[in-house]
């Protein structure tokens, strides 16, 4: 599941101390994004993540560990061509 970022539209008025400060909740794909706090129902928007996790890869992928993997792994041999390993 997605972790998405939230902040109160009016961090001065109506919203708690977690909405003003911004807070991260975790929801399916498929639920529509969140309007208001959860806690005070204060407007709440949708901000756009900095972070991007995504998997170290320390070395290349050898043949041999693609194949275990589940890859199909083609070599090319002419303009268009490509081979199975």
């Amino acid at each position: 599941m997605p972790i998405y970022e939230y902040i109160a539209e009016d961090k001065e008025n109506e919203s708690c101390r977690i909405c003003s400060k911004g807070f991260e909740i975790r929801r399916p794909v498929t639920r529509p994004a969140l309007d208001k706090c959860p806690l005070c129902r204060a407007p709440v928007k949708k901000l756009i993540s900095k972070g991007i996790t995504s998997p170290a890869i320390t070395k290349p992928m050898s043949v041999s560990d693609a194949k275990s993997a589940g890859f199909t792994v083609l070599e090319k041999r002419d303009q268009g061509t490509y081979e199975k390993l």
